[in-house]
């Protein structure tokens, strides 16, 4: 089994804050599949953001994690129950879920081993889906800056997994007949950069480049340039979503 990563729990906090929310478009996508709307299983969850929009919807949402500081930082409703454990080996009975969801978290999963779980514990008949979002756009003197930052200063701190997020998911084993799902996609938001630069800080690679330099940030490399070219401006942010939608046998 493919070795469980945890790379967001000394940065917990700062991730719940500055994590993008995915667009009501894709969630109307997603429940226009589901009929039934007992139970979903959102996987990889997090802080619970997917969770927390899943429990509008349905009776009860089960919402699971590696990180049990990440659970720590969730937020709580009455419908959602907040598991640790990994996605590949869960505690849930078999046949339990309409819906089952992972949102930005598929490509650390032993996805062979993913695929046979969700296969036990998803309804037949219910649907898995699995989503997430590239790099963000915003202009093209902010967009330099931040490439610099993602590929020249912190590539070599990116995990390989990265590369199959870059890729939308599609080099990523999915063993579920699949449905056609719209590319369009975005989430789009308003930021200043105090917000952009909360974003930059919560990634995996800047905190790897921390421990390996000690506690340098290599934010630091960049944050003079965005503020003189933001100032006090706001500016419109887009991530393009992309998604692969399949029906559980």
């Amino acid at each position: 089994m493919k070795q469980a990563i945890d790379n967001f729990s000394k940065q917990a906090d700062t991730y719940k804050v500055s994590r993008p929310t995915y667009p009501q478009a894709l969630y109307d996508f997603l429940l226009a599949q589901c009929p039934s709307r007992a139970t979903a299983w959102d996987c990889g969850t997090g802080n619970g953001q997917v969770a927390v929009a899943l429990a509008d919807h349905f009776e009860l949402v089960t919402a699971s994690d590696l990180s049990g500081a990440q659970l720590a930082a969730a937020e709580h409703r009455p419908n959602i129950r907040y598991i640790e454990s990994r996605a590949e080996h869960t505690p849930f009975p078999d046949h339990a879920f309409d819906l089952i969801t992972v949102g930005q978290a598929a490509h650390w999963f032993d996805m062979a081993e993913f695929s046979r779980e969700a296969k036990r514990v998803g309804k037949t008949g219910g649907h898995i889906g699995i989503f997430g979002y590239g790099l963000m756009r915003i202009d093209a003197a902010t967009d330099a800056l931040v490439w610099e930052l993602y590929e020249e200063v912190l590539g070599e701190y990116w995990d390989p997994e990265r590369r199959i997020v870059e890729g939308g998911y599609q080099e990523l084993e999915f063993d579920f007949p699949e449905l056609e799902t719209p590319t369009d996609f975005a989430i789009a938001d308003t930021w200043n950069v105090d917000r952009l630069l909360t974003f930059l800080h919560s990634w995996s690679a800047t905190q790897k480049y921390k421990d390996a330099h000690g506690g340098e940030d290599p934010v630091n490399g960049v944050e003079a340039r965005l503020r003189s070219l933001w100032r006090e401006e706001t500016k419109e942010v887009q991530f393009p979503v992309f998604l692969r939608l399949g029906t559980i046998e």
